[in-house]
């Protein structure tokens, strides 16, 4: 049975559409893969086979370099700061951002799209441009060095607003209509109707505010100075520094540190996808 040329050449257009993708998830793939592998290896074969396809196939295997990690620095504390603040940064800015975004997509007060116009132009002002004044503040009032310094100003966030409030623009006013001729309140209305629907705006959210927060590293580099509430991006810039100079322990440090964001994506990528896709924020 021939082929007509028109089926063939979507055959191949396929073809190459997939070996493209494939190669581009490879080069996406590889950095991480050579972390895992060196992480696994010998500390004297990381950079001896780093040049070659030995790089990315573990031979010798052996969990030493992730034992050295917790004799030589306090990652278990390192790696509570993290998460206790990145997961407060994420609970509270959820609720916070949720119900802000609410106020203006769905509520009629006074001067709401002046204080809307607002939010949005702070979504252009990069972090470092307020870095500085904000370490002052911080400074002034005692808080350095503290979890406190480190959460309360990132729970509020534009751009977390902005995803929220247009999720629920879309959504149908009937759903709040009937809710009121039960005699809802606002409050009731938001938490019994509207947060159930709103999964994959809530999952969005979460997923990007905590890619952000647990990679962060200028304000923690400022702000803290003990290893109290030292996160998991200063303390692993430390470590590199820390003699003797070993990469399969710097690579054990940083599987550990990057495992709970894939585990999370992981977990939450279904409710990830539906919310990019119906709060039409595109690549």
């Amino acid at each position: 049975m021939s082929i007509s040329p028109v089926k063939y050449q979507k055959i191949i257009g396929k073809f190459a559409v997939y070996l493209i993708l494939t190669l581009l998830a490879f080069l996406f793939i590889a950095p991480i893969l050579f972390m895992i592998v060196g992480s696994l290896k010998p500390d004297d074969l990381v950079l001896v086979e780093s040049g070659s396809i030995k790089a990315f196939i573990p031979e010798q295997i052996s969990l030493q370099n992730y034992e050295n990690v917790f004799e030589r620095v306090k990652f278990t504390q390192y790696f509570f700061n993290s998460l206790f603040i990145t997961s407060m940064i994420v609970l509270i800015g959820l609720l916070i951002n949720s119900m802000a975004a609410y106020a203006f997509s769905r509520m009629q007060w006074q001067g709401r799209d002046i204080l809307f116009a607002v939010v949005l132009a702070l979504m252009i002002i990069p972090f470092e441009a307020i870095a500085v004044p904000l370490f002052f503040q911080i400074t002034l009032i005692g808080l350095r060095n503290t979890y406190i310094a480190q959460i309360v100003p990132f729970i509020a966030n534009a751009f977390s607003i902005y995803l929220f409030y247009t999720f629920f623009i879309d959504l149908p006013k009937e759903l709040e209509e009937a809710a009121k001729v039960d005699g809802a309140s606002a409050l009731q209305t938001f938490f019994q109707i509207i947060v159930p629907v709103a999964k994959p705006a809530f999952a969005t959210v979460a997923i990007l505010t905590f890619l952000t927060q647990w990679g962060s590293f200028l304000w923690p580099v400022m702000i803290t100075v003990g290893e109290e509430v030292r996160p998991l991006p200063v303390a692993i810039a430390e470590f590199q520094t820390l003699p003797p100079l070993q990469w399969g322990d710097i690579m054990a440090f940083g599987v550990m540190m990057v495992a709970p964001v894939l585990i999370l994506f992981l977990i939450f990528q279904k409710w990830f996808v539906k919310g990019v896709a119906s709060s039409g924020v595109k690549g």
